[in-house]
């Protein structure tokens, strides 16, 4: 199994995550306040792409990434197949 080894790319991952999280306390506050309907699923939309933005970016560190020491390098084809499973599954 892949995991994120990259720092850069981890951190980045992380950030985003957490900007999401913001956005997801924020729209518990509006639908706490009575906000408009059409403004909470506003923000529910962008907090949805923002978690689709990560989730791509975490099925490209799995295309991308080199093999696990030890383990066997993948073809390409493989690892498309992989990825296509991943889309099927979570996606």
């Amino acid at each position: 199994m892949t995991v994120i080894r990259d720092e850069k790319h981890k951190r980045e991952l992380v950030l985003r995550l957490k900007r999401v999280e913001g956005q997801l306390r924020g729209i518990q506050a509006m639908v706490e306040q009575g906000a408009d309907c059409e403004r909470v699923t506003q923000q529910l939309s962008a907090a949805r792409r923002a978690l689709d933005k990560a989730f791509f970016q975490v099925l490209a560190c799995a295309i991308q990434a080199p093999p696990e020491s030890g383990a066997r390098r993948a073809s390409p084809e493989e690892r498309l197949r992989q990825a296509a499973e991943i889309l099927a599954r979570f996606g």
